[in-house]
This record gives structure tokens, C-alpha cells and sequence, in this order.
């Protein structure tokens, strides 16, 4: 089998150190309090992009409570499947439960009749999941937004929100959104357009472990 002649790292293991040597050679994390740190540099090894710090934007209490529902067995619940398959489930302190309920019965035709996103319509199925839990939004906006409705409303509040969306449409608005609402729920997210699944999912891996927090 023929070999390409450009020299790299083969064993993953050797890629992983090298990449969290790089991040904290690049990326000033003294900026970031002690505690996130780790997560901090699981979400730029995640996209790339050492000027993700420059958005980052979490509540003081955020890793602790996120990584304490872990710990008691809180579900996660996710707007996709995508980030459903990024939690690493095997590193998850409790065999906590993952849900995605874009798929489930019904969903797309209520949210058809209802003139709403699948998403927004998901997220109203996280009812008797949602007190305490770990939300992880990795790509619709509208999620976001509603979840944000929901629990104005006075649904049971989660444990955090990490609050990824990603996109050119409400992205950036339903982040600034859950920024000043003042729920009273921690919260990890990325301002701007910047986000998307793999954040979502890097960041429940990294309060899933607890020693890189």
C-alpha cells in the first residue's frame, strides 16, 4: 500500500496530547475562569478555532451544575441526533439516558399543523424530562427560542443549557436571547453564528470528565 509523502501523526492517542499542547500554546485560557478551562479547550479542539474564546460566554455556576446532574444521573436531552452521537455515553458518569425527540411519533405532523419547527415542537416533549437535566442544543435556533418560552412559562427549570445553535437565522438571536433572559438556569453558549453540534456535544463530554474541568 503506498504511503503519501507528507509525515503525521498516526497514533490517536499522540494527536490527542498534541492538540491540547497546541491549544494551550495558542489560546490564552487565563482568560477563562479555572474551572472551564477544560471545556473551553474541548470546544476549540472541537471547531478548530482558537478565537472561539472571544465569544464564549458562560454562568458562574455552569460546570458545577452541569457536571453535578451528571453525576446524580440527569438525562440529556438534545435538539438533534447529531449531537446525540457525539456524547461519548461510555465517559458519562451515571449511564446518564440521552434523548433526541426530533424522531419521535408525531412530531412532524404537529409541528406541520402547527405552522412551528420540528425542533420547537421536540423540545415541548422534554416535559417530564426537563426539571433538572442537561440540555444540549447543537443546531436549531428554534429550540432555543422555545425552550427559552417554555420556561419563562414556568416549566420545570434544567440543570444548564448548553446553548449551541448554529446558523445565519436566529442563531446569534436566540443566544443573546437566553444571554438576558435571566432564567435563573446556568448556561454555556458561543455568541454569534458560530456553533453547531460537535460544540454541543464537546461540551456535555467535557463535564462528563471530571478531569479535564
Amino acid at each position: 500500500m503506498g504511503e503519501i509523502g507528507t509525515p503525521y501523526l498516526r497514533d490517536p492517542n499522540a494527536i490527542t496530547r498534541r492538540s491540547f499542547e497546541l491549544i494551550r500554546a495558542e489560546a490564552d485560557l487565563s482568560r477563562v475562569a479555572p474551572e472551564a478551562r477544560g471545556l473551553a479547550t474541548r470546544l476549540i479542539h472541537a471547531c478548530g478555532m482558537i478565537d472561539l474564546l472571544d465569544d464564549l460566554v458562560f454562568s458562574e455556576s455552569a460546570i458545577s451544575a452541569g457536571r453535578a446532574a451528571l453525576i446524580t444521573g440527569a438525562p440529556v436531552l438534545c435538539d438533534v441526533e447529531m449531537v446525540a452521537a457525539g456524547i461519548m455515553r461510555a465517559r458519562l458518569p451515571a449511564s446518564n439516558r440521552v434523548r433526541c425527540a426530533l424522531g419521535e411519533p408525531g412530531v412532524t405532523a404537529e409541528a406541520e399543523g402547527r405552522g412551528m419547527s420540528r425542533s420547537a415542537v421536540a423540545v415541548e416533549r422534554w416535559r417530564d424530562d426537563l426539571a433538572g437535566a442537561v440540555v444540549a442544543i447543537g443546531s436549531a435556533p428554534t429550540a432555543l427560542f422555545r425552550l427559552i418560552e417554555l420556561v419563562t412559562q414556568g416549566w420545570n427549570r434544567p440543570a444548564v443549557i448548553i446553548a449551541m445553535p448554529v446558523g445565519f437565522v436566529g442563531a446569534a438571536e436566540s443566544k443573546e436571547a437566553l444571554i438576558t433572559a435571566d432564567l435563573g438556569v446556568p448556561y454555556v453558549t458561543v455568541r454569534g453564528r458560530r456553533g453547531g453540534s460537535a460544540l454541543a456535544a464537546a461540551a456535555v463530554n467535557a463535564l462528563a470528565r471530571e478531569d479535564h474541568l
